[in-house]
């Protein structure tokens, strides 16, 4: 079976996240299985164009929002006719398969952007986007549709969307077999890209109230982006120089490491698809305090591999994060957390989402 995917970003993209490690993971499982499969997506600056990538042919043409238009040029002169099925993800703007691509279809959709669009953009643009989203997302309410958690097929439903499948997420390490040593000093951390929408400032607001009760706590914050330097100066303001460390962009394995030392993961954002970090950081033993939305409120299961907040304010965050670093059942949390990782696993993700493939 020949497959395209389009999606804006793939593996290599300078600015690749979650998703696009899904869509890597379950296009890498299928080559394994014999599909051929073409991967259409943006260039940018010192790319190649054309290359392979654990058998998965990557074509690149366009930028952040001429891919779009790229990809239809494309369909036209080299795609048509040569695919069984195409894959449309949609990560904020769609590729509009259904107005011109005659092959089978499928839409992939990790999370509405929803709410997002105030965060990102300013107003009117962010209207405009939130708009733009309801309007567009009705031109694939037919088509059949993969997402990653009930929370975003929830989404969908609502929005008259009529296949929905769960595809879920897996991991590309195996969690480990016991809880690791975790650092002297208590210790939150934040991975994740530095955006508003992630609300990192509400994870330091947080973190200053615990900082007031427990002197010796430390915040660790994983990532970069273009937030940072007001994130560095609320950090300034609340007084928190010396215990707030930002590492930028780390390495995979650097990353397991700190999250295996940290004794709690703080996610805060607006809304995820699953939020494949809080998973990741379960592998390596660490519990998670969430916000009570979309995509997070799936991956924690409240008071078994950490805790979701009563109100999605730093307020309910640092109480968590004060009655975490006295709870007795601690070492019980961080247990849960590295039994609940082991059910997620690529290959059986993949199984899954080639079954969407044959009923398609």
């Amino acid at each position: 079976m020949n497959i395209l995917m389009l999606s804006w970003k793939d593996i290599k993209h300078p600015f690749k996240g979650g998703a696009e490690v899904y869509t890597h993971e379950m296009l890498k499982q299928l080559v394994k299985k014999g599909y051929k499969i073409t991967w259409f997506g943006s260039a940018w600056s010192g790319c190649k164009h054309e290359e392979v990538i654990d058998g998965i042919k990557i074509i690149r043409a366009g930028s952040f929002l001429s891919v779009y238009w790229n990809a239809y040029k494309y369909y036209k002169k080299m795609f048509k006719g040569n695919f069984d099925i195409v894959i449309d993800q949609i990560n904020t703007i769609p590729f509009f398969t259904p107005l011109f691509v005659k092959e089978k279809k499928i839409s992939l959709i990790f999370q509405l952007a929803h709410n997002v669009w105030f965060s990102e953009l300013s107003f009117p643009l962010s209207l405009v986007g939130y708009l733009a989203e309801l309007f567009y997302l009705n031109l694939y309410r037919n088509q059949k549709t993969i997402t990653i958690s009930n929370s975003s097929k929830s989404d969908l439903m609502r929005l008259g969307f009529k296949d929905v499948k769960i595809v879920p997420v897996g991991l590309s390490f195996k969690p480990l077999k016991k809880v690791p040593k975790k650092n002297k000093d208590f210790t939150v951390l934040f991975v994740g890209r530095l955006k508003k929408s992630k609300r990192v400032h509400d994870v330091i607001k947080a973190f200053s109230k615990v900082s007031d009760k427990n002197k010796k706590a430390r915040l660790q914050i994983v990532g970069s982006g273009v937030y940072e330097l007001q994130l560095r100066s609320l950090v300034n303001k609340l007084g928190l120089l010396n215990k707030v460390k930002f590492f930028g962009f780390v390495s995979e394995s650097k990353k397991k490491e700190l999250m295996g030392k940290a004794h709690i993961i703080c996610v805060a954002s607006k809304r995820e698809g699953w939020g494949m970090i809080v998973t990741e950081a379960n592998a390596c033993g660490t519990p998670a305090i969430v916000y009570n939305v979309p995509g997070l409120r799936d991956a924690v299961h409240d008071g078994y591999n950490g805790f979701v907040a009563k109100k999605n304010n730093p307020e309910s965050l640092s109480d968590l994060m004060i009655n975490l670093s006295d709870n007795k059942d601690y070492t019980k949390l961080c247990m849960n957390s590295l039994n609940y990782a082991i059910k997620f696993d690529w290959n059986i993700a993949a199984k899954e989402f080639e079954k969407v493939l044959k009923n398609v």
